[in-house]
């Protein structure tokens, strides 16, 4: 109930855009347009355009659809608003279908990714956990097997 109502105020905010990855896949295009002298800057900007893009890879792949034919579908449309339904399988414009995200939750997820992977470009260094090793197997038994001794 808490996040229905915490989405309800951000979209209330700052409004709504297309669902399911779709203004994602727009703003990648537009950055297509954006060129910098700079080739580290060049550099994020094609990373962060290409990650753009898995949200939808993802969302097609989970619901058992080829996620590449699904984001060139979408991407190769014109329209703003037209999307892919991961749960009916269907096309179409998001609004229309009431697929949609707030805005501010977008923006506020694009702004956090971004400034993840900044900080972690810029310190040069991760941390992660590491997995432990699995055990050995046990030994096997004394000579015999289950013969009765």
């Amino acid at each position: 109930m808490e996040d229905a109502l915490s989405a309800t105020r951000a979209a209330v905010e700052e409004g709504i855009v297309p669902g399911g990855g779709t203004v994602l896949i727009k703003a990648s295009g537009s950055l297509s347009e954006v060129k910098s002298d700079n080739n580290d800057e060049q550099t994020g900007i094609e990373v962060l355009q290409r990650s753009l893009l898995e949200p939808i890879r993802v969302i097609a792949a989970n619901s058992g659809h080829e996620g590449a034919v699904i984001l060139n579908n979408v991407a190769d449309n014109d329209s703003s608003n037209y999307g892919f339904d991961a749960h009916k399988g269907e096309y179409g414009d998001m609004v229309e279908m009431g697929i949609v995200d707030p805005a501010k939750v977008t923006r506020a997820a694009v702004e956090n990714a971004v400034s993840v992977a900044g900080m972690i470009l810029t310190t040069e260094a991760l941390i992660s956990e590491q997995d432990e090793p699995p055990m050995p197997p046990m030994p096997g038994g004394p000579p015999g097997g289950d013969m009765g001794f």
